[in-house]
């Protein structure tokens, strides 16, 4: 999410509201008989509760989703250095009378002053290494390395404060029961980290994968640096950094990105699987099938060159597979739906994973079959990879593999024990919801069944077409469509065929977002009434779904349409 300056001043405002009362009381002489002691303490007590705030928010954020939480946890660090700098200020200048010697003289005869002292000096290179310059010259992993420290400081600060207070020791005692909570979190997420690492360790499963996505997506251009034909209908768009190097985001086997082009005098906004493995950092490849009535299928196939630019956005996506779910994996596809699961099987090849791996694939004619020649190879080179391959209308005589759609008695013959690991299924609408039922029927669990569909724009018969890649494509006819902001009061009757994020930023209305892609979920907004086309809606949760959350940047009105901003 992509605060807004007014929320990240209203945090701001409120967070200086201890200090500017302490300013106003002592301005006003009402800090009691003993004023210096009175500012002394109500300027701790801040120091600990927002550093405890500070803390708090990595672990709220993760168990949450709320990534836009993230901004607020310097910010927070920050006002708690300020408020733990004050309160020893004032006790050096008003307490000790601005004598440094006796007051280093007074700390080292007293253990909590010595305690709260070690606190503040801990929390001095982390306020110093708190810019954005600094992250980038120490680098995310030393930047983050140094800011656990703050755990050093909280747990001072809350020993501090209880060697301090010498009757009513319960506030202390609650700060450390939360700090105790925090750190419990940390350490049993690590504990599982370990164990995950342990497991890719003992089954080679994935040396080459990145350890975790960025939480920021990127976005830039890429360059089209080669295009290769698979099939009559289908070809391979292999993307690279305009400059050379390696890829500049990374993503795991299965996810896809968004391309955003110029079309016809109109931008829009496609996903497409990423074809190529993750383990191949200097390049991804798209491979993508040409649609009669796909916008954006025959722009690629028909206008855009080698060498051309396009902007990206990276990555997004749920339907994949590293190697640590399970042990074996069955992966049925139809047509070009193997883009993602080939995806996979190249991570898993490409990393010597020891499970076995299946695939059956279902494809019209023999001339359709995608990427025949390098599965054929890779079967030859990994014996734990079997591929079955199925024709539906083709009645060569050359062909001798299998004929016919996939049902219950091919799968029996040739993945048999399908309740054992996971199944990964891929292909249009038609295919693929049969197959689940099947799948059902044979005993298969519904955990252990990952679908991603798609419908074709040659098969469609209603308005909403889709291009047979990743999502949807549709030819969006909004000319008798209106949109209404509830909260907002305000009604738009052209709609020009923008999205409801566009139209919101055209009329003033502020509606919080980060990626404009699909893939941060930050935009999310509830539908009150009328229908939407989503091109990309991978970062809603099913809750999100059954409460009619859409995404705004996304979202393309096909009624009058009533949205909660």
């Amino acid at each position: 999410m992509q605060v807004s300056r007014f929320t990240k001043s209203v945090v701001m405002l409120n967070a200086a509201v201890p200090a500017s009362l302490l300013a106003w009381d002592a301005f006003h002489g009402d800090l009691g008989a003993n004023p210096v002691n009175f500012a002394i303490r109500t300027t701790g007590l801040p120091a600990l509760i927002f550093l405890l705030l500070s803390l708090a928010v990595t672990p709220v954020s993760r168990l949450t989703g709320w990534s836009w939480l993230s901004p607020f946890r310097r910010v927070l660090g920050l006002y708690a250095f300020f408020h733990a700098l004050i309160h020893f200020s004032l006790f050096l200048v008003f307490d000790r009378d601005g004598d440094l010697a006796d007051t280093i003289n007074e700390i080292g005869m007293r253990p909590y002053l010595l305690v709260g002292i070690v606190g503040l000096l801990v929390m001095v290179p982390l306020a110093m290494t708190s810019t954005n310059r600094m992250i980038r010259r120490l680098g995310p992993k030393r930047w983050k390395l140094l800011h656990r420290l703050a755990y050093v400081a909280a747990i001072a600060g809350a020993l501090h404060f209880y060697m301090l207070v010498k009757a009513d020791t319960s506030r202390p005692i609650v700060a450390a029961i939360i700090l105790g909570v925090f750190f419990g979190y940390r350490l049993l997420a690590h504990y599982l980290q370990l164990r995950s690492d342990s497991y890719r360790y003992r089954t080679g499963g994935s040396a080459s994968l990145p350890k975790y996505l960025p939480a920021k997506q990127w976005a830039g251009k890429l360059r089209i640096a080669r295009i290769f034909a698979e099939t009559p209908e289908v070809s391979t768009f292999r993307l690279v950094p305009p400059d050379g190097g390696k890829l500049p985001f990374d993503h795991l086997p299965g996810q896809y990105l968004n391309l955003s082009l110029d079309i016809d005098g109109r931008r829009v906004r496609r996903s497409y699987t990423i074809a190529s493995s993750p383990t191949r950092s200097g390049y991804c490849e798209l491979t993508i099938k040409r649609e009669e009535k796909g916008l954006v299928s025959r722009f690629l196939h028909e206008m855009l060159k080698e060498g051309a630019s396009i902007d990206v956005a990276a990555p997004a996506g749920r339907f994949t597979f590293t190697g640590m779910e399970a042990e074996r994996l069955v992966l049925i596809a139809g047509g070009v739906g193997i883009t993602p699961l080939m995806a996979k099987i190249r991570y898993l090849t490409d990393v010597g994973w020891p499970g076995s791996i299946h695939l059956i694939f279902s494809v019209k004619a023999e001339q359709d079959v995608i990427f025949r020649s390098e599965l054929a190879e890779l079967q030859k080179r990994f014996a734990n990879l079997k591929v079955t391959i199925t024709l539906t209308r083709d009645s060569s005589t050359s062909w001798q593999g299998e004929r016919g759609r996939i049902d219950a008695a091919l799968l029996a013959r040739v993945a048999p024990d399908l309740k054992a690991g996971r199944i990964h299924l891929y292909g249009p609408t038609e295919m693929t919801e049969p197959l689940i039922a099947t799948l059902r029927e044979l005993g298969v669990a519904e955990s252990a069944i990952k679908v991603e569909s798609f419908t074709s724009p040659s098969r469609a018969n209603s308005r909403i077409a889709a291009d047979t890649t990743t999502t949807k494509e549709a030819e969006i006819d909004a000319s008798a469509a209106t949109l209404h902001f509830a909260r907002s009061g305000k009604t738009i009757a052209n709609l020009d065929g923008k999205t409801v994020l566009e139209l919101a930023e055209a009329n003033g209305i502020e509606i919080p977002y980060d990626c404009r892609s699909g893939i941060c979920g930050q935009c999310k907004t509830k539908l009150l009434s009328g229908t939407v086309k989503m091109e990309a809606d991978d970062a809603l949760e099913p809750f999100d779904r059954a409460r009619g959350v859409i995404l705004s940047c996304q979202a393309h009105c096909l009624d009058d349409v009533v949205v909660d901003a």
